[in-house]
């Protein structure tokens, strides 16, 4: 199957905006890490599907850091927007902010880069479009996704070495 055409990386990118309840927090105040992941998890597959015109799948979610807390009451907002696409896989980039109500400030409070794969209805890869940068933010991210996907693929190579070295009972 032949590669769709490229696209541009603002034809994908996705925005979603929450107000975080009691609901969403733990003892004090402060958003579940979970929840976040979750949040994070579905911007992220709203732009691969955007991109890709097929089903996103996640396969990793990574460097996710969480810089501040995000407390009940606050507005956060996630933008997400695809880094870098390979053969049927593509690497999202998620950021968090919270949006200070009083001052229309925004304060960052978590990031993390996400790996989807594209499929079709039958549950097949299929290609994605290669992403054209536009702006020196995108060409830097785009450059920085091909350094963690090379370090992905030694990290599962990795894995795959100790599984090797542990003992049948061992394994699952």
């Amino acid at each position: 199957m032949q590669a769709p055409a490229p696209r541009l990386v603002s034809a994908s990118q996705s925005e979603r905006s929450e107000i975080i309840f009691p609901a969403d927090s733990n003892p004090l105040g402060n958003l579940f890490g979970g929840r976040l992941m979750q949040f994070i998890d579905l911007v992220g597959a709203l732009t691969a599907s955007r991109h890709s015109h097929a089903i996103p799948v996640t396969v990793s979610m990574d460097h996710l850091d969480f810089v501040a807390p995000v407390r009940v009451g606050d507005i956060l907002i996630l933008k997400a927007s695809v880094n870098r696409a390979f053969n049927t896989s593509m690497e999202v980039g998620v950021k968090c902010m919270v949006e200070e109500p009083r001052g229309n400030i925004l304060r960052h409070v978590s990031s993390a880069y996400l790996t989807f794969v594209a499929l079709d209805p039958l549950g097949n890869r299929v290609p994605v479009p290669q992403v054209i940068p536009e702006t020196n933010h995108q060409k830097r991210r785009f450059e920085d996704a091909g350094r963690r996907r090379e370090m992905r693929s030694a990290e599962v190579m990795r894995k795959k070495q100790l599984r090797a070295t542990l003992p049948p009972e061992w394994h699952v």
